[in-house]
């Protein structure tokens, strides 16, 4: 018989709120079986087909979820969870078999991101075909266009959830301004470097905003 999971198990084996399985019970993507008292259960069989653990459909491509956000404060306010959330409801939507969800909190300027490194690993081995990402610096900061022809090379393409508003040469060069300063104040000054990243941002800001004025 069937192995069949409850709302909490599958809510945990997902990594989702339990809102997130009834929307998308309510979507028709699961359709779960009730028992006498009125309680959902879930067949194995559809969960592992979402999840890409089942023997792959012809023509169904493989993805690799990629989440990211660069501070525990950040995730302590459920931007993480909502961002994986939304992420997983954007793949099963396109029709991808999500192989894995890959998460971290960290900077887009690290270089030594552990998850960034297994995505290159599976890519490499040919073992996805495509990698979601919410936005372009969700997988980094600076150097977007490397990764995105490597991962091409691979056979591997990147499917932006999001794409970034058009911004302008200015907005795009403050911004990478604000990342360099936050990031280089981390680790010059340790627990210090937020202040001293806020004070220099705020000074950038208002550099910016007489230029403006004064343009």
């Amino acid at each position: 018989m069937e192995k069949l999971l409850t709302s909490h198990q599958l809510a945990k084996l997902l990594n989702v709120w339990p809102e997130t399985l009834r929307r998308w019970e309510r979507e028709g993507k699961l359709i779960p079986l009730r028992t006498p008292g009125g309680h959902r259960r879930y067949k194995e069989s559809q969960i592992m087909a979402l999840i890409g653990e089942e023997i792959t459909v012809n023509g169904t491509k493989q993805c690799a979820i990629y989440a990211r956000v660069s501070t525990a404060k950040q995730a302590e306010a459920g931007n993480f969870q909502r961002q994986k959330e939304r992420l997983i409801a954007y793949a099963v939507e396109k029709g991808y078999q999500v192989k894995a969800v890959y998460t971290e909190i960290a900077s887009g300027l690290n270089e030594n991101r552990r998850e960034l490194a297994k995505i290159a690993k599976v890519a490499t081995k040919g073992e996805i075909d495509v990698i979601v990402i919410e936005y372009k610096d969700r997988l980094a900061r600076f150097g977007y266009k490397y990764l995105e022809q490597y991962y091409r090379s691979c056979g591997v393409e990147i499917d932006i959830m999001e794409f970034d508003e058009e911004k302008s040469p200015q907005e795009e060069l403050v911004e990478d301004m604000i990342a360099i300063v936050t990031s280089f104040s981390a680790r010059i000054y340790g627990k210090r470097g937020g202040r001293v990243a806020k004070k220099l941002t705020e000074l950038i800001e208002q550099e910016v905003e007489s230029c403006e004025n004064h343009g």
